[in-house]
Formats: structure tokens, C-alpha cells, sequence
């Protein structure tokens, strides 16, 4: 790519483009004193920002050293803890304080509901999570496994939609019950003469129907009785809405396979259409074509007859990249890769000006601030470093400062265990705590890489440290007074076909007092948004506050496979399994650059995956083959069944390049292999590195 210079940085023309052409004149910034504050941005975190990256690898080191040299002894919580303290990586408790953010929107400071995150390269998924804020519970209910199985084929089944129309009364009976009666049993009245218990549960009146609000979320029943549906309802119902997707994480970052100037401009240009209101997306549908843009507001008219407006649309943060990776966009005066975690900061925050100071169709934030979840950082130190970062950034865009709020994933083991520390050293902007168990779940692997081999892969799921780990991260969050400014939230739903199961598991999120948790589609943010209305968030945390938080005894007890004796065809599964997940990810992610998809496992289910999910696959091969679990020859083995099974899955996508036919020359199965086979060096078990180079090897 070409590069130019900009302040003695060398930027990919094609950013400096974007940049100085579409961002910075909307704005009124004259660009040679922008590049000038980036570049000094660049010169004084880029030290500081190595030698944390630094300071990982050396406390890994340490850590891997004391776990070899302690072979063969059973794990002892106490004097793990004394090692962890006496080398830094266990820091001392802050004294007792509480958070100080202002200026934070009610979608994460005073409600409760679902948060979806999406791709930021993909423009249709973009505005369909960001339209998500509003779904039809009919529609959620009707095509999905929700109510037990899936709808059948070809038109309409009426005997479903009745089954359809009975469960979404059943929830209007819990979730707004009326003062006498039932839902199902309302017949022919008119809208404004139904009363219900609670008659402050009426906000107004829609164009078609009648808006509620329970737990502080809204509802609205439709009355159509020239919609199919409505004209065969005693009361007219023609649907009911739910308000859904509270917010959006508009991701830079895991979802995404972002490797070079071209990405980071494509990604960049999706976000400025969000702060803009103008991004579109024109797609094929029933042999038409069909442009996709966000939505409008929803208006209703009041009690005192005034028309008032709720937002048609997600609060929308950016997830930015975290400290580890590099990025050619920008080249720095020493020729090397400048820090992408960084630019990220600097580009996103530039474009949030365009919602800040009014300028485009809608307003993202109406409490004037800019969201930022930040990933993957170890530790109060990298916390802290963040928040200087976002400091400058502000100096540099003239900002009041703690205008741009940071979301905190507490997805490495390092935060985990110092999370009240990692919370203060961005109090005054933090809005948002999220358990990532599924990265932290590949950082416990590699911490313990040394200490033994680990459990197979689902039984993880059941040890010891995961409850410990999501139990202190409410617990700590609500101590240090998240509750009422900041979001506490709560992981994926990665099985997204599965609605049923989801409907049953994930209403154990609410329960926690977490108030929000992750949802893979619009369609389930719907679904799950009814878990809100069956458990009052705000009232748990109140309980939860009360209890002592857990210790750090199970969060350090890695989950080792203490005398286990697998059997050749059990050892033999497991490495199917994690090696059919690998490959079904990467040939996707290498040849395609596509971060996240739905990917079908080993028994043909699909799941999300993203580098999160390969973070913990390609470690736990690693460790198996670190302690002799396994062979090399066995984990090639499973990697060539593997490749023609994934082959075999994706044989109908034209743009599928075949791995089993020629691993050799597969870059996608190499690259697989080299997860798996370098997995013990990679920095704190991260798949970027060679995600990246591969990549790139295949763009060029």
C-alpha cells in the first residue's frame, strides 16, 4: 500500500484519504494540526505501551517457571497467592470507593435489557443491530425453536400462530396483567378502556396500539384488525412489540478480520455512517432489491395529549482493539507498525465528534457522551494506561474531560483477580464490567500452560474458578458502585439456533443482578429481552450488595486434570472436536476475512465463533500436547479428519477454498496448524499474531 507523510508519521494514503476527505471537514478540524496531536500521541504512549506488553511476557515467564518447578505437587490456593503477590501480578486492594461517571445514558446506567454485538465491516448486520432496539415477539416466537420446535415448512401454519399468540399473552399476564382477567380471554374492547392492575404501566398511545412500560422497559400491543393476524384476534391484537436491544457493541475487534489499511478504512467509514445516520446497505431479497437505513424514532401520543418520541435505535458503543496487536495503516518514525489499539482510539473518537456536536440524522448519546469498550487489557496497570490514553485523545479533540466512557471487559485472568483495581483506575469513565468467559476461559489455559494438562474442554465449563469468576465480577461492580451509572453485563449466546434452550439457560443472567448479557441476533435480543421482565435486575442488585464478595481461593485454582486417564477414543474426540472448531473458523476467517460467523460443529450445529472461541480450542490442543496427553501425529490426524469434514460442510459456498485436497498449499489449514502447534509461545495464548500474517499473506 502506499504511504504519505503526515507529521512524520507514514499513513496508507487510503486512510489519510478517509481522514482529511470525509472526517475532518464535516468537523471544521484542519487536518495538519490533527495529524500533529496524533503523532504526539503516538510518541509518548507507544514506550509505555511496549513495556506493558513487555511486562506480560515477563510475569507469563515467571509464572511458567514456578509452575515447572513445582511439577508433580498439588495445587496449594494459599501460596499461589503469596507467588502471584510477591511478582506483581496480585495487587493490593484499593480502599473502598465508589465510581464517579456522569453523563451516562439510561440504556446503561438505569436499565435493564439485552446488548448485541456485530461486526462493524458488515453494513446490513450493522444496521440490523442497530434498528434492533424494537422487535415483534410474534415474529421471535413464530420462527425460531422458542416455543419447542421449528416452524413448518411453506406458508403460514395457523395452528403455530395461535400457539404464537397464546404464549405472548401469557407474558403480557406477567409482564403487564390487567385488572381483571386475562389477555388471552380479552375480547372486542376498545384499546384506551383496558385497564390494568397497575394502571401507571401506561405511557400513550401509538399509531396502532397502546405502549406500556415494565421494569423499565417498554411494550407495545398492536391493534390492527386489517393486519391477517389482528382481523382474527377477539381483541384485534395484532402483535406485540417489545423494546429490545438496549444497546450495541459495534465491534473493531474479535468479530472483525481487520488486517491492513484497507480493513481499518472500511470499518472506520461503517462508523462514521452510524454517527452520521446516513450508512445503507442494499441487499437481494424475493427477487428484489432491498436498501436497508436506521430506523426513526417511535412517537407516541402522551396522557396530556403531547406527542413525545422514544429512540427507534440501539445506544451504539465501539469496541476498539486492545493493547496486543500492530496494524500497517500507520507507520511510525521508526519504521515500525504503529499500535492499533491507539489508532483506534484516536479515528473512533474523531467520528463520535459527528454525534457529539449534533451533526448527524439522530443522536447516538443524548448525555453527550462517546462509548468505547476496550478488550483484553491485564491488569490496573493497562487500565490506567487506557485512561491516560483517552485523556490525550480528548486534549486533542478538545473535549471535557471523562467524555469518552470506557467499557471494561474483565475477559483476562490478570483483571479478574485485580478487578477492583482495574475499575478505579478508570472510575471516572467507566460505564460498563463484562465477564468475556470465553477469552478468559483461553487466558486461564495459557496462565496455567505449564502447570499440568487441563480438563477437557466442557468440563471446564464446570470448574471451580468459572462461578468464582462470575460471582465476584457483580459482586465487585456493585461495591464500587456501578449500580445506576454503569452497565454489569454478562456473556454471549453463542448457539443461535437453539432460542429454546437459550430462553430457559440465560434468564440466569438477570438473576446474577447483571443487567445486561450478550444476545447473537436481533431475534434473540427479543427473545431475551423478556428475561428483563421476569426479574427485576435493580431489585437483585439490591440483594446481591448485601453478600460478601468470594474470595480469590477458586478464581486461582486452575482447572487441571488432577490423576485424569482418558481413553485413546476419548483423547481422540476431544481432538476432533477442538480441531474441527479451529478449522471451521479459520479457513473462513484466512481465505473469506470473514471474524465471526455461524459455523457448524463437529455434529453439525451451528455456533458462533469467533477468536475468543479458537483462543480456547487451539490452547487446550497446545497444553494436551505440552504434557504428552497427546501426540503430534495424533493432533495431525485429527487435523487432516478434520479438514475434510469442514471441506465436506462448506460445499456449497462458490468463494470455498478446499483444505484436504492439499493442506500444503492451504494457508487456511496452515494457519490452523500453526495456532495449535506454536500455541504455547503465542503472547498470553492471543490467535491474532498469525491470523494477521496469514491473512495478510493471502490478501498479497
Amino acid at each position: 500500500m502506499t504511504h504519505i507523510d503526515r507529521a512524520g508519521l507514514s499513513v496508507a494514503e487510503e486512510l489519510a484519504t478517509f481522514i482529511e476527505a470525509e472526517v475532518l471537514p464535516g468537523l471544521g478540524i484542519e487536518a495538519d494540526g490533527f495529524w500533529a496531536g496524533v503523532a504526539d500521541i503516538f510518541t509518548r504512549f507507544t514506550p509505555e505501551n511496549r513495556t506493558l506488553l513487555a511486562r506480560r511476557d515477563d510475569l507469563q515467564a515467571r509464572i511458567d517457571a514456578w509452575h515447572a518447578a513445582r511439577r508433580g505437587q498439588p495445587h496449594d490456593a494459599a501460596v499461589t497467592e503469596s507467588f502471584l503477590r510477591d511478582i506483581g501480578y496480585l495487587v493490593s486492594e484499593p480502599a473502598p470507593f465508589q465510581v464517579g461517571t456522569e453523563r451516562v445514558d439510561d440504556e446503561l446506567a438505569r436499565l435493564a435489557g439485552p446488548q448485541l454485538v456485530v461486526p462493524i465491516l458488515n453494513a446490513r448486520f450493522l444496521l440490523n443491530a442497530a434498528n434492533a432496539r424494537w422487535g415483534s415477539l410474534y415474529d421471535a416466537l413464530y420462527g425460531t425453536d422458542a416455543l419447542g420446535d421449528l416452524p413448518p415448512p411453506g406458508g403460514y401454519d395457523a395452528e403455530r400462530g395461535a400457539r404464537v399468540v397464546a404464549r405472548a399473552k401469557a407474558f403480557l399476564d406477567e409482564a403487564v396483567p390487567l385488572a381483571s382477567g386475562s389477555w388471552a380471554t380479552l375480547a372486542d374492547p376498545s384499546p384506551l378502556k383496558i385497564t390494568l392492575r397497575d394502571p401507571g404501566q401506561v405511557v400513550g398511545r401509538t399509531p396502532k396500539g397502546v405502549l406500556y412500560r415494565h421494569n423499565g422497559l417498554h411494550i407495545e400491543v398492536v391493534f390492527d384488525r386489517d393486519h391477517p393476524v389482528g382481523a382474527t384476534d377477539p381483541a384485534g391484537i395484532a402483535d406485540v412489540i417489545l423494546e429490545s436491544a438496549l444497546s450495541t457493541i459495534c465491534d473493531l475487534e474479535d468479530s472483525v478480520a481487520a488486517v491492513d489499511a484497507a480493513d481499518k478504512t472500511a470499518a472506520y467509514r461503517n462508523w462514521l455512517g452510524l454517527m452520521r445516520g446516513d450508512l445503507s446497505a442494499s441487499f437481494q431479497k424475493g427477487g428484489g432489491t432491498l436498501e436497508r437505513r436506521l430506523e426513526v424514532d417511535k412517537t407516541y401520543t402522551a396522557d396530556d395529549g403531547s406527542t413525545r418520541t422514544l429512540k427507534g435505535r440501539s445506544l451504539l458503543f465501539v469496541r476498539n482493539v486492545g493493547h496486543l496487536m500492530t496494524n500497517p495503516a500507520i507507520r511510525l518514525p521508526d519504521g515500525l507498525e504503529a499500535f492499533e489499539g491507539i489508532l483506534d482510539a484516536i479515528v473512533t473518537s474523531l467520528i463520535g465528534l459527528y454525534d457529539l456536536k449534533g451533526l448527524g440524522r439522530f443522536r447516538n448519546s443524548t448525555a453527550g457522551s462517546i462509548y468505547i469498550v476496550k478488550p483484553k487489557m491485564h491488569g490496573p496497570e493497562e487500565a490506567g494506561f487506557t485512561n491516560r490514553l483517552f485523556d490525550a485523545v480528548e486534549d486533542l479533540l478538545a473535549l471535557e474531560r471523562h467524555t469518552i466512557k470506557v467499557g471494561v471487559m474483565d475477559e483476562e485472568r490478570r483483571t479478574s483477580a485485580n478487578l477492583a483495581a482495574c475499575i478505579h483506575a478508570v472510575k471516572d469513565r467507566i460505564v460498563f464490567i463484562n465477564t468475556g468467559f470465553l477469552d478468559r476461559t483461553g487466558d486461564e489455559i495459557h496462565t496455567a500452560m505449564r502447570a499440568g494438562p487441563v480438563l477437557r474442554k466442557a468440563d471446564i465449563k464446570s470448574s471451580r474458578w468459572i462461578a468464582a469468576y462470575e460471582a465476584r465480577n457483580v459482586a465487585i461492580g456493585l461495591a464500587c458502585g456501578l449500580s445506576g451509572r454503569a452497565q454489569i453485563g454478562k456473556g454471549m449466546w453463542a448457539a443461535p439456533d437453539r432460542m429454546a434452550d437459550m430462553l430457559e439457560q440465560k434468564i440466569g443472567h438477570p438473576k446474577t443482578g447483571a443487567n445486561t448479557a450478550w444476545t447473537p441476533s436481533p431475534t434473540a435480543a427479543t427473545l431475551h429481552a423478556m428475561h428483563y421482565h421476569a426479574v427485576d435486575v435493580f431489585a437483585v442488585q439490591k440483594e446481591v450488595v448485601q453478600r460478601p464478595t468470594p474470595g480469590l481461593e477458586d478464581l486461582l485454582t486452575p482447572p487441571l486434570a488432577q490423576g485424569a486417564n482418558w481413553s485413546e477414543q476419548e483423547v481422540a474426540d476431544e481432538l476432533d472436536n477442538n480441531a474441527q472448531g479451529i478449522l471451521g473458523y479459520v479457513v473462513r476467517w484466512i481465505d473469506q476475512g470473514v471474524g465471526c460467523s455461524k459455523v457448524p460443529d463437529i455434529h453439525d450445529i451451528g455456533l458462533m465463533e469467533d477468536r475468543a472461541t479458537l483462543r480456547i480450542s487451539s490452547q487446550h490442543i497446545a497444553n494436551w500436547l505440552l504434557h504428552g496427553v497427546c501426540t503430534a501425529e495424533q493432533v495431525e490426524a485429527a487435523f487432516l479428519r478434520m479438514a475434510a469434514k469442514v471441506d465436506a460442510q462448506n460445499a456449497g459456498d462458490p468463494l470455498y477454498r478446499p483444505m484436504a485436497t492439499d493442506p500444503e498449499a492451504s494457508l487456511a489449514y496452515q494457519a490452523a496448524r500453526a495456532l495449535v502447534f506454536e500455541g504455547v509461545h503465542q503472547p498470553n495464548g492471543y490467535t491474532e499474531p498469525l491470523l494477521h500474517a496469514f491473512r495478510l499473506r493471502v490478501k498479497g
